[in-house]
């Protein structure tokens, strides 16, 4: 048997099927066992539009990407260079995004007349050369899996469900990969099914496992071996984004020695944070799902005057109906954290596809001057951290603040190390002023107490009902700068209007200086990303560097306000390039606040960037780079 095992080798592989073929706990379970044996890895859950599209059609498959390799790993992949396709229109779709002498597994007992059919296949491709540049290994993977299950007596539709943990035995086989994780993992997946369902699918496990090991297909097909990844020490643990965020959420509500009170409605792909959020009860955490998008804000901007955190999620249609709730939030000046899944738009547009589409929303987006803060998170594991900051800010300047991600990074999954949370700074409420006795005017007294702003941060006291002699009121319409009492007054309204500008520009004051994490601090080109690009960019960058291109990677955290020293670092540059998953949103807000030129790399196709496209780029911005690539 072949075995490829160079140094600091990685392998990306794509797993492809109907929604039903179980693809994406095949992805995740695989994702587990790598993380177990140390190795680095990405992954991209690629699921389609439909619920259940009908069973063989090329607009119902799912896949699941993953990058595995023993040294950083940093997207899920360009390329596939292995492909198990469960039916013709799952390998249809993916053909194109596989390299010359890719390893393609086959489950041959999908490919019927029928099915190529539904997937407008005229002929079967195993027949018509179109593979021929592959490595194609064809495997009746159906009909393994119901001979695998037999003595269990399992159903035809239950064993036909077990060929994804037949799949798994054989790529575990594949990669060196140890299975007695899976089958603990399983034993609690199916404790509360009857038992020949656990017994049928580790059955389907050891099967394609054993027929990996043993059969025709080990003198076949090359096993990977990919060793551990050099990373720092600690303990690690798989995480998504989604999952991050909820953890960094309720460890904000402990930070700060406050309950979170998240209050969301369902809507793709943030309704995973609701999901994560609504089993950590135990640590603090309170959810509420309401009826709908609006309610949900309300509900709670209403936790946050009563004391608690008030938290709310959506993706961009989401966001648009809680716009005017958000701008209540910030005319009470009231701690708000809105969390952003950016999803393909606009109206419904791609629910299940990643954009980086609502940065002029978020930015921009609510009736008369409103300004924000918004922060944005750049991987899965980093939404922790992401999280925890936009808390603070909230508390710190009594405000609304957006945390931005997306679909893709709120479904993958990579590798986290668990922090110390030692190393994080309590987060401090303003303090409420204390009840105010005697004097001229008490009642006058006390309302400009409770709305005495932090001379740096210019935050209010966080006063709540139940504190004894500090009843005051809020609302929606303008106030006194220094009463809070409803107030029409035209030289009062310009002032809160440049008192809410002067608070979030604040915000500067408290974040870190921009820093260049790869590169020179001058030169030729600087490849400026924000959210989710990281990944790509970063590899992008790498490459070049190696190549002797001298391009310098910066990522922005703070995208409202920008960092202060960020024109002055950026002005080091020749050329500024920006890839953002839009049609140029971000390089907009660069010219709009710095006045800064920047060429532009959008991509809207809710897929995320490939290191080859931002490579490219890097290559066609610097003088004769291109030339030497080729």
């Amino acid at each position: 048997m072949a075995k490829i095992s160079p140094e600091n080798h990685s392998v990306v592989v794509r797993f492809a099927g109907d929604s039903g073929d179980g693809v994406q706990l095949l992805g995740a379970q695989f994702a587990e066992s790598t993380a177990l044996a140390g190795a680095d890895f990405s992954t991209f859950p690629d699921f389609p539009a439909e619920i259940r599209a009908p069973v063989g059609t090329t607009f119902g498959v799912s896949a699941f990407q993953i990058n595995l390799g023993a040294r950083r790993i940093s997207t899920a992949g360009d390329q596939p260079d292995v492909l198990v396709a469960f039916n013709p229109a799952a390998l249809k779709v993916n053909l194109p995004l596989l390299p010359k002498g890719a390893v393609i597994i086959i489950n041959t007992d999908a490919f019927t007349e029928r099915n190529l059919a539904k997937a407008h296949m005229t002929a079967d491709p195993r027949e018509t050369g179109e593979l021929d540049d592959f490595q194609v290994i064809e495997i009746g993977v159906s009909t393994q899996t119901q001979e695998a299950v037999k003595p269990h007596g399992l159903s035809k539709s239950d064993a036909e469900q077990c060929k994804n943990f037949w799949a798994l035995g054989a790529i575990l086989w594949m990669f060196g990969r140890d299975r007695d994780p899976i089958v603990k993992w399983a034993q609690n997946k199916f404790a509360k099914k009857p038992p020949e369902i656990l017994a049928g699918n580790l059955a389907a496990l050891d099967a394609g496992h054993a027929y990996a090991e043993t059969a025709e297909l080990s003198a076949e097909i090359p096993q990977f071996v990919i060793g551990e990844a050099p990373m720092e020490k600690g303990v690690y643990r798989s995480i998504t984004g989604a999952e991050a965020i909820s953890l960094g959420l309720a460890a904000a509500g402990e930070l700060a020695d406050k309950e979170i009170v998240f209050c969301g409605y369902p809507i793709t792909p943030a309704s995973s944070i609701l999901h994560h959020l609504s089993r950590m009860g135990e640590y603090g955490v309170a959810t509420f799902q309401a009826e709908d998008e609006i309610a949900a804000a309300c509900a709670a901007i209403g936790a946050s005057y009563g004391g608690k955190i008030g938290v709310t999620s959506s993706s961009g249609p989401g966001i648009a109906l809680k716009t005017e709730a958000i701008g209540l939030a910030m005319a009470t000046e009231l701690p708000l954290v809105i969390v952003n899944s950016q999803r393909g738009g606009p109206s419904t547009g791609l629910p299940t596809k990643t954009e980086q589409s609502d940065l002029y929303q978020a930015v921009y987006g609510r009736n008369a001057d409103a300004p924000m803060p918004v922060i944005a998170a750049s991987s899965p594991g980093d939404c922790f951290d992401a999280a925890i900051e936009a808390t603070r800010a909230a508390i710190r300047h009594m405000t609304p603040v957006f945390l931005l991600t997306d679909g893709y990074i709120a479904n993958a999954a990579g590798p986290w190390a668990l922090p110390d949370m030692d190393d994080y700074e309590p987060i401090k409420t303003n303090p409420a002023p204390a009840p105010v006795e005697g004097g001229d005017d008490p009642s006058l007294e006390l309302k400009k107490a409770i709305w005495k702003r932090d001379e740096k941060s210019l935050g209010r006291p966080w006063v709540y009902p139940g504190m004894e002699g500090l009843a005051h009121r809020i609302g929606g319409l303008e106030k006194d700068i220094e009463t809070g009492d409803i107030s029409y007054d035209p030289a009062n309204h310009q002032a809160m209007g440049e008192m809410r500008a002067k608070k979030v520009a604040s915000v500067a004051d408290f974040i870190p200086d921009q820093e260049v994490e790869q590169g020179p601090e001058k030169g030729p080109l600087a490849v400026v990303g924000w959210g989710s690009t990281h990944g790509a960019i970063w590899r992008a960058v790498n490459v070049a560097n190696a190549e002797g291109l001298n391009v310098a990677q910066i990522h922005l955290r703070w995208l409202n306000p920008l960092p202060k020293n960020l024109a002055d670092l950026l002005a080091g540059y020749d050329r500024i390039l920006l890839p953002e998953m839009n049609m140029g949103q971000c390089a907009t807000l660069l010219r709009d606040k710095l006045g800064l030129e920047v060429v532009q790399l959008n991509k809207v196709s809710g897929q995320p960037f490939k290191i080859v496209e931002i490579l490219d780029a890097i290559r066609e911005n610097i003088p004769g780079a291109k030339q030497a690539a080729e």
